[in-house]
C-alpha cells in the first residue's frame, strides 16, 4: 500500500471509520499498521466516536491478534487499556467485559517466545480481571527469566488473588529489584497508615537498585504506583525521599509547608539545564525561610551561563524568588533581549512580586520594549504606575492593536490609573466600547471608562444590552464593579440569587447595594469550596474579608482547612510563583482573624 496506503489509514482516522482502520491493520505494510495503530490506540484516552466504536471492536481487535499480520504487542496492549478505562464518554463501559471474554483463546501468548509479547498479555489478563487466570500466572511465575515481565506477574497476581497476599513478603529480598519492588509496591497499596517504615525501606532500596520512572497507566484500580501510594503518608515519603526515591516536588505538590525538608533532594532533582525542574524550584523557594536562599543562589547562578534562553530565563526567576539582588539586572536584560517570551514575563513577574518598588527599572525596561513586548509584561505595569503614566499615550495606541492580546491588558491598565489616565485615553476607552469588537473588551472598558471619566452611562449601556439579549450570567460581575451606579441592572441580577450560581449574583447585589441579608450565605458556602485565587479576580474569600462578616457555619471547616497539613488547593502546573494553597491558606486565615462572625 506504500505512501497511499499510511494516507488511507490517516484519513480513516480522521473520519473516525473504525472498519478502515482494522482493514488497514491486515496490511502487509508495517507502516500502514502503525498508522492505524496510533489512531486506535487514543481510544484508551479520547472522548469521541472513534474510542467508543473501538471499544465495540474488542472481537475484530482480538482475531487481529491472534492472525493479523502484525503489532500483535500493541494490540494486546490496546486490549487491555480498553479493558481498565474507566471515564467512557456515555458513562457506559463498552469493553471491560468483551475483553473478559474476548481472553481464553489469547491466554497462550503468556507463555509466548516473544518477551514482550509474553509482558502484554499479562498487562492484559490483570486488565480483565478473570480470577480463574490464576493458575496460569501462577505457573507462569515459576517459570518466567525475565525481571520485567516477573514483577509484572507478581502485580497481576496480587490484584487477582483473593487471599491476604502473604506471598508476597517472600518476594521483598528476591535478587531483581523489579520483582522486589512489584512485590513492596502491593504491600504498601493495602498497608494501613501510616505505612510501616520497613515497607517504605524496602521499596526504596528496590527503587535505588533500578530506578526508572514508575508508569501509571499500566493496571487498573485499586493498583496505585508505589510513587503515588508513599505520598498518602507524609513521613513516609520524606523516609523514601532520603532512601532515594525522587519525589520532592511530588511532596511539596501534596503536603504544607515540607519545603525546608526536601530542598536538598530538590535541588539534587533541578538538573541545570532543565527549565521545568528550575520552575518547580521557583516555587518552593517562595515557602522557603530567607536563610536557604544562599543554598539556593548557589546551585542556579551557574545556569545564568546557559546557551538556552528559556533556561536562563528561568534561572532568573528563581533568583529572584530567593531575592537575589543580580535577578534586577538580569530581567532588564531578558526583556530587552526577549520582550516577547512568556520566561521574560515569569521573571519579570518574579522581581516585581520580591524587589518591588527597587524593580522599577525592570518596568522602564518593559515601557521602552512596549510595541515588541508580551502582553502579559506590559500588564506588569500595573505594578509601576508612574512608569505606566509616563507611557499613556504609548499604551492607549495599543487599543487599537485588536486580536494582539493587548487592548484587555491596556484597558487594565488604563482603569487602575483612572482619572490620571487623562483624556485622550477616555476617548480611545469610548471607542472600545461602542465599536463591540469584542464583548469582554467592550465591557471592561466601559469600566475603566468609567474609573477614567466619572461617567458609567456607556457600561450601562453595553451592560443592559447585553443581559437584555443574552441573559446576566456571563456580565453581572463585570457590571456591578460599577458599584451603586449598577442599580439600574438589579431587575437583571437580583433574581439570580434564588438560582444556581447565586455566589456571583451575591457578589453583584452587595458591590451594588450593600446588602448583606441575601448576600452573606451563598458568598460564606461558595468560599468553603476552597476554590483557586487567581490574580485580578474576585474571590467569595477576599469579599467575605471585605464585608468583615462571617456566618458560624462556615467558620470551623474554614479553620480545618487552614489548620490541614495536606494541601486544599491543588496546583497542578506548579507555576513559579507561590503555591496556590498558600495563597489560599493566608487568605482565609485573615478572613477568620479579621471577620465579626454572625448567626
Amino acid at each position: 500500500m506504500g505512501t497511499d496506503g499510511v494516507a488511507e489509514a490517516k484519513a480513516y482516522g480522521s473520519a473516525g471509520d473504525v472498519s478502515g482502520l482494522l482493514r488497514a491493520m491486515e496490511s502487509t505494510d508495517p507502516d500502514v499498521r502503525e498508522e492505524a495503530m496510533d489512531w486506535l490506540a487514543s481510544a484508551t484516552y479520547n472522548e469521541d466516536d472513534l474510542a467508543v466504536a473501538t471499544a465495540g471492536a474488542v472481537p475484530e481487535l482480538t482475531r487481529l491478534a491472534l492472525e493479523g499480520p502484525g503489532h500483535r504487542v500493541d494490540l494486546l496492549r490496546l486490549l487491555a487499556g480498553l479493558a481498565q478505562r474507566t471515564d467512557w464518554p456515555d458513562e457506559q463501559d463498552p469493553a471491560e467485559r468483551a475483553v473478559a471474554d474476548a481472553l481464553p483463546p489469547l491466554l497462550p501468548f503468556a507463555d509466548d517466545a516473544d518477551t514482550d509479547v509474553r509482558d502484554a498479555m499479562v498487562l492484559l489478563i490483570g486488565a480483565a480481571g478473570r480470577p480463574d487466570t490464576l493458575p496460569l500466572l501462577w505457573a507462569r511465575l515459576e517459570r518466567e527469566t525475565d525481571p520485567l515481565v516477573r514483577a509484572h506477574l507478581v502485580t497481576a497476581l496480587a490484584l487477582l488473588e483473593p487471599g491476604d497476599g502473604a506471598w508476597r513478603h517472600s518476594l521483598l529480598t528476591d535478587p531483581e529489584p523489579r520483582v522486589a519492588l512489584a512485590a513492596a509496591e502491593d504491600l504498601l497499596r493495602t498497608a494501613g497508615l501510616p505505612l510501616p517504615a520497613p515497607l517504605v525501606d524496602h521499596c526504596a532500596r528496590a527503587f535505588r537498585a533500578d530506578p526508572h520512572e514508575p508508569d501509571i497507566t499500566l493496571w487498573p484500580q485499586p493498583h496505585r504506583v508505589f510513587t503515588e501510594r508513599l505520598l498518602d503518608d507524609a513521613e513516609a515519603a520524606l523516609r523514601a525521599l532520603a532512601g532515594g526515591v525522587p519525589i520532592a516536588y511530588e511532596i511539596t505538590g501534596r503536603w504544607r509547608d515540607l519545603e525546608a525538608d526536601v530542598l536538598p533532594w530538590a535541588l539534587a532533582e533541578t538538573g541545570e539545564h532543565e527549565d521545568r525542574g528550575l520552575n518547580q524550584l521557583a516555587q518552593l523557594t517562595c515557602a522557603l525561610p530567607a536563610e536557604l536562599h544562599a543554598r539556593v543562589r548557589d546551585h542556579v547562578l551557574p545556569c545564568l551561563a546557559s546557551g538556552a534562553p528559556d533556561v536562563r530565563a528561568e534561572a532568573v526567576t528563581v533568583l529572584a524568588r530567593a531575592r537575589v539582588p543580580v535577578a534586577v539586572g538580569e530581567t532588564v536584560r531578558l526583556v530587552e533581549e526577549m520582550p516577547g517570551s512568556y520566561g521574560t514575563v515569569r521573571a519579570a513577574a518574579a522581581v516585581a512580586d520580591e524587589f518591588g518598588a527597587e524593580a522599577v527599572t525592570v518596568a522602564r525596561a518593559i515601557a521602552r520594549r512596549m510595541p515588541d513586548g508580551h502582553p502579559h509584561l506590559v500588564e506588569l505595569l500595573a505594578r509601576f504606575p508612574e512608569v505606566a503614566l509616563e507611557a499613556v499615550d504609548d499604551l492607549t495606541a495599543l487599543l487599537a492593536r485588536a486580536g494582539t492580546g493587548y487592548p484587555p491588558v491596556v484597558v487594565a491598565l488604563l482603569d487602575r490609573l483612572g482619572p490620571a489616565a487623562g483624556n485622550a485615553a477616555g476617548r480611545a476607552l469610548l471607542a472600545c466600547v461602542t465599536e463591540r469588537a469584542h464583548s469582554s473588551v467592550s465591557a471592561v472598558a466601559g469600566l475603566a471608562y468609567h474609573r477614567v471619566t466619572g461617567d458609567p452611562g456607556p457600561a450601562l449601556d453595553f451592560f443592559r444590552e447585553e443581559m437584555t439579549a443574552f441573559g446576566p450570567s456571563t456580565t453581572m460581575e463585570w457590571a456591578s464593579r460599577l458599584g451603586p451606579a449598577a442599580a439600574p441592572l438589579l431587575p437583571f441580577i437580583e433574581p439570580c440569587l434564588t438560582r444556581d450560581g447565586g455566589a456571583v449574583a451575591a457578589l453583584a447585589v452587595w458591590r451594588i447595594t450593600g446588602r448583606t441579608e441575601d448576600t452573606l450565605e451563598p458568598l460564606a458556602r461558595q468560599a468553603l469550596e476552597w476554590g483557586r485565587i487567581y490574580a485580578g479576580l474576585t474571590h467569595p474569600v477576599h469579599t467575605l474579608t471585605e464585608m468583615g462578616l462571617l456566618p458560624r457555619f462556615a467558620v470551623e471547616p474554614l479553620r480545618r482547612g487552614v489548620e490541614s497539613r495536606r494541601r486544599i488547593v491543588h496546583d497542578f502546573m506548579s507555576g513559579p510563583e507561590l503555591h496556590a494553597d498558600y495563597v489560599s491558606r493566608t487568605a482565609v486565615r485573615n478572613l477568620l482573624e479579621t471577620a465579626r462572625i454572625v448567626d
